[in-house]
């Protein structure tokens, strides 16, 4: 009987008190969802979850919600965030791209992944203490990847490798790049490893907000000057002022009448992720979203780190009250263990 009762008023894995006629509380997972620097919001919500005794057991994170949900699973939260506040300046963003003009993406990755290594190390995702998976898209085939297994790191690496930007990353023998591609916010992986209660944060909810079609649309009235004509006859007059160098920067970064590549690269991945998003959530939905208004801010403003916490602290409270009833609801009744003979 003595032994039966050791446990009585010990706190359990979630914080919750357990004993005799005990409420066991349910798995809850959380699943983030990608956004390059709006991920930074992912750090507000884990925190104001956290302070409010709410505390993931399984989570599954796509692109930098990979990077946000593996730095909690291995205990570095902390750490992410000193470092996500300090990038408040353009050469500091700029000091972890490794940019190269060959290969299969703009940047390398390679600084950004020494800084991670140096945070996490070579912890490998078997070994955390809470069940965690990131999301990858197989180059080849499409297939949906989920990393449960290996180093964290590389996992966050897999998932984060936005084509065209990131290289892909090898694993095994696959080449793996975003998992936004496939499964922007993973709730279905959340629930195959076995969360009861999915609470999903998707930070593309009010980028487009209601697309629509424009269904009669054609030539303007008057055809506007073209920019390029001018861009010729100053070449012709300054040649010298026209290098290889600077004609691919100003195509890449683009002009104020034309997007430049890396600006059409990047909404076309918006409205790709912002149209799987809403069929996937809508074919499995999470038990909680979770929606920071973070439309507002751009995919590479990885400087404004306080404000998209912020931001993501105060959605994660607008969201408590829900997210506390859904666990008073599902919680199964604990057993009370059998006394001895």
């Amino acid at each position: 009987m003595l032994d039966m009762l050791k446990g009585w008023g010990q706190n359990g894995s979630n914080g919750e008190k357990v004993g005799l006629g005990s409420i066991r509380r349910p798995v809850i997972g959380l699943a983030l969802g990608g956004g390059a620097a709006r991920g930074f919001a992912h750090i507000g919500i884990l925190r104001t979850l956290l302070a409010n005794g709410i505390v993931p057991s399984v989570v599954v994170g796509t692109s930098i919600g990979a990077v946000v949900g593996g730095a909690y699973a291995a205990g570095h939260l902390d750490t992410l965030e000193d470092w996500a506040r300090s990038l408040q300046g353009v050469r500091n963003i700029l000091g972890y791209l490794d940019v190269r003009l060959n290969g299969s993406g703009l940047i390398g990755g390679e600084k950004l992944a020494a800084r991670l290594t140096e945070t996490i190390g070579p912890t490998l995702i078997e070994d955390l203490p809470v069940k965690f998976a990131t999301v990858a898209t197989e180059v080849r085939t499409g297939h949906e990847i989920w990393l449960t297994r290996g180093p964290v790191v590389d996992a966050m690496r897999a998932s984060y490798a936005l084509p065209g930007i990131f290289s892909p990353v090898l694993i095994g023998d696959r080449w793996l790049v975003d998992g936004a591609l496939v499964n922007p916010v993973p709730v279905s992986a959340a629930r195959a490893l076995g969360a009861e209660i999915v609470i999903a944060a998707n930070l593309s909810s009010d980028v487009f907000t209601h697309s629509t079609t424009i269904y009669n649309h054609g030539a303007m009235p008057a055809a506007p000057v073209e920019p390029v004509a001018e861009d010729a006859a100053a070449k012709r007059r300054f040649p010298r002022f026209f290098s290889p160098e600077r004609t691919m920067k100003r195509e890449f970064f683009g002009s104020p009448g034309r997007p430049g590549i890396s600006a059409v690269m990047v909404d076309a991945f918006n409205i790709m992720q912002d149209r799987i998003t809403r069929a996937r959530l809508a074919g499995d939905p999470p038990d909680m979203l979770i929606t920071p208004r973070v439309g507002q801010i751009g995919w590479f403003d990885f400087h404004r780190a306080d404000d998209l916490i912020a931001f993501g602290t105060r959605a994660a409270e607008r969201a408590l009250d829900s997210i506390q009833e859904a666990i008073q609801v599902l919680a199964p009744e604990g057993t009370a263990p059998a006394a001895d003979a």
